[in-house]
């Protein structure tokens, strides 16, 4: 019997092939790309990628020619047929196959029914918007500072002010009654039994799912009507905890800049997008859901929440701290924008702020996003005294705890090794800000509402560093791996794998990065100078300039070098980089080896300690003149 499209589609979007996958795949995660060795045939060097996305998850081996989704892979990797494998998926994402029998298709087709009927409903709002009735509804927008093509994109409309304006319009198109209260667009008095219209002089925004359909409503009311805003109920096409205003029309700008931003309202991702910013989206009338991170993960490694620097946004940003930690995968987390004070991205972006540019003054709110672990720290530390060491101790606790409740084992190890860190930095030497004088201050949640109270400061560098500034030297290596394939733009084609599997921890650097690579591949026959007019008008002018700077002394990364001579400098920095995550995989052997004196982890061990040889080797091999800034970071 056969299994509705539908179904296979939400089974696909609720169950990440990397997960699948990474339970019998040691995968080496960058944000939604994987690698690891292929389970299909012997490798001794990674050639199977997992790609987690939007637009159909999948795994491809380029060594073996292995393809699939996740339901081919438990397919092939455990010997079931297709209809097992989907029971299996299904049992672990916790949905009910339907039966493919006259009801079920009976429910499915009543589903295209009900988007039918929403996509009157926008047709019918639309056409208010724009007569006498929503003559008020116009100049509201037109406040707002909306003009008439926003108003046409995001397909804006108004209900009347009476009862049964659009129940009387759907009544003339044949629609039952009963079909337009299941969709959620007209209500029945409990008392009188009288059916008339949900929404009523309110400004209307549609509501649809990724593929365009209008799925529900939003209603703003103009006077003071209570509430505000009203949504459509939860219905047969709608699942608030699951859906994300504007996706349908950010995923792709999304996708493009590996970033998506999170908002609070319609409103707020309106003016985003008229002030050049299509990669924002809303959750509906609720905090966001572990469904809702998961959607966002799809789009970009990193979403950014914006949120207002009062007491609520704290407050919202710790709720999302809270959904989050459990859920955490390894390339993947949030980070979170505070606006200034009593403003939100409308008011940015129309300039109401005071900051001049709205688009600029947005930029520069999202460029100073903190790390999930700032916050997270902030959270646990916010109104404490530490001024003892019972205090401390409490503190530390209570961080502690908190990382355990991460599944991913790996990620927890990792939060656990920051967390300890920033508590040796604090207290073990570090910190009598937080532990001299009598009163010691109490630390807010965020100290000024942007920053955490007591940051983690690396420590105080020398050489190089001490010239340069510690993260400017951090950022070197890759400057010059950037540098010399904008200059040298053929050996991106050809070095397209190892280039894209490089994590760059700096945000801007990484965007350039996903650029160049989206450019290589749609654009192969651009020379130098037509690749870097083209990453200029993507608006990397200022990057590129900061690129030149910084990377003018290293000889094969200029635009003069000859190509062998720029391909051996850039596969030198590669190795360079990979040196660190070496040494990653060489502590973790060594402690797991600690744990249990298995031939595996001895194995595991030895293959570590081999790779950081070799890795020392390629260092003494290195031409000091050209290399020697890169070996000083």
């Amino acid at each position: 019997m056969a299994l509705l499209p539908q179904f296979l589609e939400e089974l696909r979007r609720r169950v990440s092939i990397t997960d699948v996958i990474g339970r019998r795949v040691r995968l080496n995660r960058r944000g939604l790309q994987a690698t690891g060795l292929c389970p299909f045939h012997n490798e001794k060097s990674p050639s199977f990628h997992v790609y987690e996305g939007p637009d159909e998850p999948h795994y491809h081996c380029f060594g073996c020619g292995a393809h699939g989704d996740v339901i081919t892979f438990v397919m092939e990797t455990e010997g079931l047929q297709f209809r097992d494998a989907v029971e299996k998926l299904a049992g672990e994402a916790g949905l009910e196959i339907p039966r493919d029998n006259p009801e079920a298709r009976a429910r499915a087709e009543r589903q295209d029914t009900l988007a039918g009927v929403m996509e009157l409903a926008a047709k019918f709002f639309e056409s208010q918007l724009g007569g006498s009735a929503g003559r008020a509804g116009l100049e509201y927008l037109k406040g707002r500072g909306l003009d008439p093509e926003t108003i046409r994109r995001f397909r804006l409309g108004f209900a009347p002010d009476g009862f049964e304006a659009l129940k009387a319009r759907l009544a003339r198109e044949n629609i039952p009654e009963a079909l337009a209260l299941e969709a959620g667009l007209l209500v029945r008095n409990d008392e009188t039994g009288r059916i008339y219209d949900r929404f009523r002089g309110r400004v209307m925004f549609p509501i649809m799912d990724a593929k365009g359909r209008v799925i529900a409503f939003g209603g703003r009311a103009l006077g003071d009507e209570k509430p505000k805003y009203l949504n459509s109920p939860e219905t047969p096409l709608f699942h608030k905890g699951r859906t994300l205003y504007n996706l349908n029309q950010a995923q792709k700008p999304a996708r493009d800049r590996n970033e998506i931003i999170v908002v609070e309202g319609y409103m707020d991702v309106i003016a985003l997008a008229e002030g050049g910013f299509p990669h924002a989206v809303a959750p509906l009338g609720t905090a966001l859901t572990e469904d809702h991170i998961q959607l966002l993960w799809r789009f970009a490694a990193e979403p950014i929440l914006c949120f207002d620097g009062d007491a609520a946004g704290r407050k919202a940003a710790a709720r999302s701290v809270e959904r989050v930690l459990p859920i955490l995968k390894p390339g993947l987390s949030l980070r979170f924008a505070w606006l200034p004070q009593g403003q939100d991205p409308d008011d940015l972006i129309r300039g109401a702020s005071g900051l001049g540019d709205g688009s600029g003054a947005m930029r520069q709110v999202l460029e100073k996003a903190q790390a999930l672990v700032d916050v997270f720290w902030a959270e646990v530390l916010a109104g404490r005294v530490l001024d003892t060491p019972e205090r401390r101790s409490g503190f530390r606790r209570d961080l502690l705890a908190a990382i355990s409740r991460i599944a991913d084992k790996g990620v927890q190890e990792d939060y656990r090794r920051e967390i300890l860190a920033r508590l040796d930095q604090a207290f073990g030497g570090g910190g009598p800000a937080l532990r001299s004088g009598p009163r010691p201050p109490r630390l807010g949640r965020f100290g000024d509402g942007r920053t955490v109270g007591t940051p983690f400061q690396y420590p105080n560098p020398g050489g190089e560093a001490a010239r340069r500034g510690t993260a400017g030297v951090r950022r070197l290596p890759y400057e010059v791996l950037l540098a010399v394939v904008i200059n040298h733009p053929d050996l991106l084609h050809r070095h397209h794998e190892s280039v894209a599997l490089i994590a760059i921890p700096d945000r801007q650097l990484d965007k350039l990065k996903g650029a160049l690579l989206d450019l290589a591949t749609r654009h192969p026959d651009l020379d130098a100078n037509e690749f870097k007019n083209h990453l200029m008008d993507l608006g990397f002018s200022g990057a590129i300039e900061t690129l030149v700077r910084h990377t003018g002394t290293i000889r094969f990364a200029l635009p003069s070098a000859g190509l062998a001579q720029a391909e051996a400098g850039l596969l030198h920095v590669m190795a360079i980089l990979r040196e660190t995550e070496i040494e990653v995989e060489l502590a973790a052997a060594a402690r797991a080896l600690e744990e249990d004196m298995s031939q595996d982890n001895l194995d595991r061990f030895q293959a570590a300690q081999q790779q950081k040889l070799e890795a020392e080797s390629r260092r003494r091999d290195l031409d000091l003149a050209d290399f020697d800034p890169l070996l000083k970071t």
